[in-house]
């Protein structure tokens, strides 16, 4: 008779790889979409030049919080995602994943986020206190809000001062620039998401942009990505930031140009292709804020 033990293992497996999808480490656009303003608020606090340990502490905590916003959002959700075709298989919703279990882990990433914490100076703290406020509010308030993404962004955003405060010991116009663009952009992409949803969301009863702008979607997202450009524009001048971000910028444009046609006839398959090649615009900006900083001309 075969060692019953010798299973174990096998289930564990299928058990972690579980609370992986639970904790979407098998879809990381997320992580890249919270990733990029945190980089770009670490190189401009840092002048080009910030420093390898926040570098580490600020990417690690990245994970680990969009990790946990989606565990506790799929905890919320638990009797909502099995009525939406995008998300009835995840893992909660599916029954792969106990509530209590999902529980347990959100508060195990908790703990390793005040781990991480820890690490920062006080001013830095106090905003990570402010951005797991939002964390937890944010899954909940889909509920009552017609403006949820709104929420998202600035949960998404603080990692932005905070990395400037933990950078220099404090949060300049500059840092509160770059927050209000990392917000704005997150109401962009998260209104594409939402679009994907929306006849679920309008049946039972989910909140989002996407409902609120209605037909005029497309159109209101038009207007936030030129604000959002305009904002570009204005850190690129109060950073004193030259060629490559600028054309960075231009690069973003024509990015937004794109991601409007895809979703031009408002298919979820359009809107989600939208929304996952969002990122690529965090991407292309931070590339140029780094090739800004490496070849700007040194003064003898």
């Amino acid at each position: 008779m075969k060692n019953p033990a010798g299973i174990l293992p096998v289930q564990l497996r299928t058990q972690l790889s579980n609370y992986g999808k639970l904790m979407r480490l098998d879809k990381p656009i997320g992580i890249w979409l919270l990733l990029w303003p945190t980089l770009w608020a670490l190189w401009l606090a840092g002048e080009g030049h910030p420093d390898q340990g926040l570098f580490v502490v600020f990417v690690l905590g990245v994970i680990v919080m969009r990790s946990a916003g989606c565990v506790l959002n799929d905890f919320a959700d638990r009797k909502i995602d099995p009525y939406v075709e995008r998300t009835r298989s995840r893992p909660i919703a599916s029954g792969a994943v106990a509530p209590l279990e999902a529980l347990t882990l959100f508060a195990a990433l908790g703990l390793i986020a005040i781990g991480l914490a820890t690490m920062l100076n006080r001013p830095a703290q106090l905003l990570a206190i402010a951005g797991a406020v939002l964390t937890i509010v944010y899954p909940f308030i889909k509920r009552w809000v017609s403006v949820p993404q709104f929420v998202l962004g600035a949960a998404f955003g603080l990692a932005v001062p905070m990395a400037f405060a933990a950078q220099t010991g404090d949060t300049p116009q500059l840092a509160w620039l770059v927050f209000g663009t990392a917000l704005i952009w997150a109401i962009i992409y998260d209104t594409f998401y939402a679009m994907v949803d929306r006849e679920d969301d309008r049946k039972i009863g989910v909140k989002s942009t996407a409902l609120l702008f209605g037909e005029l979607d497309l159109f209101v997202i038009a207007g936030l990505q030129v604000i959002m450009l305009v904002a570009l524009v204005l850190i690129g001048l109060r950073a004193e930031l030259g060629l490559w971000y600028y054309l960075s910028v231009a690069a973003s444009a024509c990015l937004m140009a794109y991601h409007q046609w895809l979703a031009r006839d408002r298919t979820p398959a359009g809107c989600f292709a939208a929304f996952q090649r969002n990122h690529i615009i965090g991407l292309v900006v931070f590339v140029g804020i780094v090739l800004d900083y490496t070849f700007k001309p040194t003064l003898a």
